[in-house]
């Protein structure tokens, strides 16, 4: 399952030694719970390897504020704490997969 990342935990994310993927993301959202199942089993296929967590747009606007987040879902890939990559839309499960493993 993926991490919960909030306003206040996504920076300690951030300076981890792992890459991170963040989904943000809203209930409300259908391509959103598209994708969410397949963040999910990313998730813990990566689990050793990589951070991937999910961001609620709806409550975390300094997340959303500081990425720009304009359209949902976006999935953001990070190396050292910025950004090397980015997922706008939903796609299938082969293109997350070529980009987390581009980020190892």
């Amino acid at each position: 399952m993926a991490l919960i990342i909030t306003d206040e935990n996504y920076s300690e994310l951030l300076k981890g030694d792992k890459p991170v993927v963040l989904d943000f993301w809203a209930e409300w959202c259908g391509p959103c719970r598209v994708l969410g199942p397949i963040i999910d089993e990313l998730a813990k296929e990566y689990e050793d390897r990589v951070a991937i967590g999910k961001v609620d747009v709806d409550d975390n606007d300094n997340i959303v504020t500081k990425y720009g987040i304009r359209n949902i879902p976006t999935v953001l890939f990070f190396k050292g704490g910025e950004i090397v990559d980015k997922q706008v839309g939903a796609a299938n499960k082969d293109v997350f997969i070529e980009k987390i493993n581009n980020l190892l």
